[in-house]
């Protein structure tokens, strides 16, 4: 089944809201390789003016997934996650992601375009918090790969 072109424009409910933790930031900080202390101290955090550790910059990519998997798990999206290459993600920062916050997110599906048996998707993720205000964008492209196309 090839990917549904007409789910350009479509724009998925908020997701429920993801509790961030220090602990979920710690082990993200860690993983890339972010060692400031600010991402596993609260004090050095509240010393830098932050309510609690915050989060290194691309953690956003953790909130805006889970709700990029409205999309994916959607089977009228016609989208074989096997044959998904993460093309290209792109973050706007509206204020740090701390621990404590309660982030939601809406899930836009800002166009999708077909070109040598390749579809391009491109999303947008509205990341807020539970108090309303914008946190994050993030827009992220996916190369879903048609059934014609070989892999060397």
């Amino acid at each position: 089944m090839p990917v549904n072109t007409a789910y350009a424009g479509r724009e998925y409910p908020p997701n429920s809201a993801y509790e961030v933790g220090r602990e979920k930031i710690r082990e993200f900080a860690e993983a890339v390789g972010a060692s400031h202390l600010a991402h596993s101290d609260p004090d050095v955090a509240r010393s830098l003016g932050y309510p609690d550790v915050i989060a290194p910059p691309t953690f956003a990519v953790v909130v805006a997934q889970r709700a990029e998997q409205q999309l994916l798990a959607d089977p009228d999206a016609g989208i074989d996650f096997t044959r998904v290459v993460h093309a290209d993600e792109r973050f706007t920062h509206h204020r740090p992601i701390h621990a404590g916050m309660r982030l939601v997110t809406v899930l836009h599906v800002d166009g999708i375009l077909e070109r040598a048996g390749m579809a391009m998707i491109t999303t947008r993720a509205e990341i807020a918090a539970d108090d309303g205000l914008p946190v994050a964008t993030v827009v992220s492209t996916l190369a879903v790969r048609g059934d014609e196309v070989a892999v060397k």
